[in-house]
């Protein structure tokens, strides 16, 4: 907590996903901001831009921008979404040596400022990045979390709960693996109030809805041409955001440091895991079929390829 009491979270990168993620918290009321970025003057005059709506929306948590680390003293949460973007054409793989030394330089500072806080990390390749910060700042596995499970199972729900007409609320589904086109939709396990999705909807939408979650991303930045998605994603990092602050004990799918877990040490997977103050609490292990566990195995290689190359 800051010298105020309240909760503190950091947003590393003033960007599309940082900044939304930034206004989110602020007008969730889940903690004080600060957003830290390397470009002058953008986040603070965004944390100022943000502030001058407070009398409007109605919110009374504080953002302020920075260019200094020196102001993410003590944060309970970090948020870290510093690196390049990507562009069409370009594979998250495309972005892992420049992102590895930037995700790697900002995660000492949040280190050697805020040695208690748990990372959640964003940028992209997701996976590989959790292991960058994982050696940065050698703070323990469980204070180490990848976003990527909670925003591909939510395009996941979108397209299930509009292709079945019924309301997202009613949808449950997540996907497991790495960030990438090798992830696994588990269909088997999406519900709409419970009931299997396969009573509402026919195998060939069903496969198809699982094939549009694994190019959900590309599939905005072919639209957008110059930039990628940013409102799905600051959602998804928010909620793992309110998880952790708020010790919800939420099952989230989330990029994970497995120690055993479907076979895989020692590296970062998304998995379904329960989210509370104490960062991941317990990964829950699922009995899967030869055909998604041969799935899986793809994409666990997929995500070995990628932290081999670092």
């Amino acid at each position: 907590m800051n010298r105020s009491g309240r909760r503190k979270v950091t947003v590393v990168g003033a960007g599309f996903v940082g900044s939304t993620a930034a206004q989110r918290i602020i007008e969730k009321g889940l903690a004080d901001v600060v957003m830290v970025d390397i470009a002058e003057g953008i986040p603070q005059g965004k944390a100022l831009d943000m502030m001058e709506s407070a009398p409007v929306e109605g919110f009374d948590m504080a953002i302020v921008g920075s260019n200094s680390y020196e102001a993410t003293a003590d944060s309970d949460v970090v948020v870290v979404t510093a690196g390049l973007p990507r562009k069409p054409g370009m594979s998250r793989d495309d972005l892992l040596k420049t992102n590895a030394g930037i995700v790697g330089g900002v995660c000492e500072q949040i280190a050697k400022y805020s040695p208690n806080a748990i990372l959640i990390i964003v940028s992209n390749p997701l996976d590989a990045m959790c292991h960058v910060a994982l050696k940065a700042t050698g703070f323990p596995s469980n204070r180490v979390i990848g976003m990527a499970g909670v925003l591909d199972s939510a395009r996941m729900r979108h397209f299930i709960a509009d292709a079945a007409k019924v309301s997202v609320k009613n949808v449950h589904a997540f996907v497991l693996g790495g960030h990438g086109d090798t992830m696994v939709p588990l269909m088997r396990y999406a519900t709409i109030s419970g009931i299997p999705v396969d009573r509402f909807l026919d195998k060939a939408t069903i496969d198809a809805i699982a094939d549009r979650t694994r190019n959900g991303g590309i599939e905005i930045v072919n639209y957008l041409k110059t930039g990628s998605a940013y409102y799905a994603p600051s959602s998804s990092a928010v909620e793992m955001v309110d998880a952790i602050l708020n010790d919800r004990k939420e099952l989230l799918p989330c990029a994970v440091f497995l120690n055993g877990e479907y076979g895989v040490k020692d590296l970062y997977i998304g998995v379904l895991a329960k989210l509370g103050k104490d960062g991941v609490e317990k990964v829950i292990e699922l009995e899967l079929l030869p055909e998604e566990q041969a799935n899986l195995d793809i994409s666990i290689a997929a995500v070995k390829e990628l932290v081999t190359k670092l």
